[in-house]
């Protein structure tokens, strides 16, 4: 493990924070493309990027504070939020993380008058394949996003030991490197939806299938995450895909019915 790379000066460079910057500068740089492609002007690309890296980081950290507080112990809230949790390169909450930027994109279009469905659907690859790299970093951070033990299973050859994590494992105990099986699936979703990103007239399919892609995807990975329970055997994580998946499914279906009038409507034309 790798949670700290190098030191630039007094400055500490992490395995996890280089990745999220590399995430961020490949999910902008495919985003700008989208601007690009749709006529659009490719400045926007940066203001939404600065957006949901502002939203990203406070919304994810601050999501973990509170899962934290809510699962972990008895302590008072206000004792999270100290320097060293705020700025510790580990405990960023994906979901959090993503609410927010949503939030703050949300407000910038309204002000900007830019479609909402539209600007999701051309931010949608950049957010699979920026999740899949920024799991890199946690693999080499080593920061608690593995999986259950597999000693003495069949799937021992495939295990890993986050023993010099920042969240270290026991000395010999092999889990599931559920980050690297993460960043997998994250390619597959990132060339689904690249590859059909212009085959849609209506705008927010391409946005409704990455609702749905990376909630399933974050459905099965939890079954072998270590995650807390809350409800009917499901983790938090799995709760707010539920969401994402009934959502994604339902504006899907409503936006494909409207392509579908939208084709037969040119087809008589």
């Amino acid at each position: 493990m790798y949670p700290k790379l190098f030191e630039i000066g007094p400055v500490p460079v992490y395995s996890y924070g280089l990745m999220l910057g590399i995430a961020f500068l490949v999910g902008s740089s495919l985003f700008s493309k989208e601007l690009k492609r749709n006529g659009m002007d490719e400045n926007i690309g940066v203001a939404v990027t600065f957006l949901c890296l502002i939203g990203g980081i406070v919304g994810s950290k601050f999501f973990y504070i509170i899962e934290e507080w809510n699962f972990g112990s008895d302590r008072a809230l206000s004792t999270y939020f100290t320097f060293d949790t705020i700025f510790s390169p580990s405990g960023l909450t994906f979901y959090g993380g993503l609410a927010f930027a949503i939030i703050l994109v949300l407000i910038y279009c309204k002000v900007k008058k830019i479609s909402v469905l539209k600007m999701f659907d051309m931010m949608s690859p950049s957010a699979a394949i920026g999740y899949g790299i920024a799991r890199i970093g946690c693999h080499l951070s080593g920061d608690g996003d593995y999986g259950t033990e597999v000693n003495g299973t069949f799937w021992e050859f495939i295990g890993y030991s986050y023993s010099n994590g920042t969240v270290p494992t026991a000395e010999g105990v092999l889990v599931h490197p559920t980050s690297v099986y993460e960043t997998i699936v994250s390619v597959f979703i990132f060339y689904f939806l690249w590859k059909n990103r212009a085959k849609f007239k209506t705008p927010g399919i391409i946005f409704s299938y990455f609702l749905i892609l990376s909630g399933i995807e974050r459905i099965l990975i939890e079954i072998i995450r270590l995650n807390p329970r809350i409800i009917f055997g499901l983790s938090q994580a799995q709760i707010i895909s539920v969401v994402m998946i009934l959502g994604g499914t339902m504006l899907l279906f409503k936006l494909l019915t409207k392509e579908k009038d939208l084709d037969l409507k040119n087809t008589k034309v």
